[in-house]
C-alpha cells in the first residue's frame, strides 16, 4: 500500500521521479546541495516519499514516485514542537508521531503537555483561528502515529465512517514471556467497568466484539516481539487482548505484567493506513518502534 499524497505542507519542494534509482543521488542530482547536506535533510527526517518520511540514502524510488523536501524554516517550526513530530500535514488532515508520556489531551492539569495543545498552538502560528480536533486517541504511553482533523466536519466525516476509512492499523508490542504461536487471532468481547477497567469475556455478554490478529516477529525466554493488526478499535483492547492470552504487555501493570524493563509501556502505533476524507485516496503512515523493543526480545 502506497502513500498518494498532496502537499504535506505549503514549505515543502516537490519533485516527481522520472525513472527508477536510489534516494541520495536523487536529492544530489534535483537539490544542487553538497552530500554532506543532503545526508543531514535525511537524518533531520526532511524528506518524504510519498507521504511517508524517509531517512535512508538507499530507499529505492520508481517511476512516478513523489519526492518531498521540507524547508530548514519549516523543519525548524516542526522541531519545537515537544512530544511528537509530524508525519505529513495538509489542508485537512495532520498525522503525528506521538511521544510516549504525551497524553493525546485533556489532561486534569491544563498546563501538562498534550498532543492537542502542542498541535493547536502550532496551527495557529500560521493563523490565530486556525484548530485542530482529534480523531482518534492513544494512551498517554502509547506511542506511535495518530490522525487530526483540521476541521470538526472533516474530524466528523472520519469519525463517522472509521470502520470503511481506516483500511489498516498495526501496532508492534513488546510483551512477556515468550509467544510460542507463530501467529493467531483472538476473538472476545469487552466490556469497561467502573473503575475504568476493561475486561474480556470469550461469549457475547453484551459488551463489544473485539478481535486482534498477531504474528510473531522474535523473542526469548523473558520477552516476545509481536506485530499486530486490529479488526476493531476497542478502548485497551490490544493490552486486554495480550493480558488474556498470558502475556501482557511489558510495562502495563494495569493489565498483568510484572516488569517494566522500557520504562514505558511497550506498545507503539506503527502504522495506519486511511482512504483520506478529501482526495478518497489511500495514505498509509509508518512510524518505526523504538530500538529498545527490539534488543528486549532478541
Amino acid at each position: 500500500m502506497r502513500n498518494q499524497p498532496s502537499k504535506r505542507t505549503p514549505k515543502t519542494i516537490e519533485y516527481k521521479v522520472g525513472a527508477e534509482q536510489l534516494l541520495l543521488p536523487f536529492l544530489l542530482a534535483t537539490s544542487k546541495k553538497s552530500r554532506n547536506a543532503v545526508k543531514g535533510i535525511l537524518s533531520r527526517g526532511q524528506v518524504a516519499v510519498n507521504g511517508r518520511v524517509i531517512t535512508r540514502h538507499d530507499h529505492p524510488l520508481r517511476s512516478g514516485d513523489t519526492v518531498e523536501i521540507l524547508t530548514n524554516e519549516a523543519a525548524k517550526q516542526d522541531s519545537e514542537l515537544l512530544g511528537l513530530s509530524i508525519l505529513y500535514e495538509d489542508e485537512a488532515i495532520i498525522v503525528i508521531d506521538k511521544e510516549a508520556g504525551v497524553l493525546s489531551m485533556a489532561a486534569k492539569d491544563k498546563k501538562e503537555l498534550t498532543a492537542f495543545s502542542e498541535l493547536s498552538a502550532y496551527v495557529r502560528k500560521e493563523n490565530r483561528g486556525n484548530r485542530v480536533f482529534i480523531v482518534h486517541r492513544l494512551d498517554r504511553e502509547t506511542s506511535g502515529v495518530m490522525l487530526f482533523a483540521k476541521s470538526e466536519n472533516i474530524k466528523r466525516q472520519l469519525q463517522d465512517s472509521w470502520e470503511t476509512v481506516v483500511i489498516e492499523r498495526g501496532y508492534t508490542a513488546l510483551v512477556e514471556g515468550k509467544v510460542r504461536q507463530e501467529s493467531g487471532e483472538i476473538i472476545s468481547w469487552l466490556k469497561e467497568t467502573r473503575t475504568f477497567k476493561v475486561y474480556s469475556n470469550p461469549t457475547d455478554n453484551g459488551g463489544q466484539k473485539a478481535i486482534t490478529r498477531f504474528k510473531r516477529l522474535q523473542g526469548n525466554a523473558q520477552y516476545s516481539l509481536l506485530e499486530l493488526k486490529l479488526a476493531t478499535g476497542r478502548k485497551n483492547q490490544i493490552r486486554v487482548h495480550m493480558e488474556e492470552i498470558g502475556h501482557p504487555v511489558a510495562g502495563d501493570k494495569k493489565y498483568g505484567a510484572a516488569t517494566n524493563p522500557l520504562k514505558r509501556l511497550g506498545l507503539h502505533a506503527a502504522r495506519l493506513s486511511i482512504i483520506h476524507p478529501i482526495t478518497k485516496e489511500l495514505h498509509t503512515f509508518i512510524s518505526d518502534p523504538p530500538s529498545s523493543f527490539s534488543r528486549k526480545s532478541k
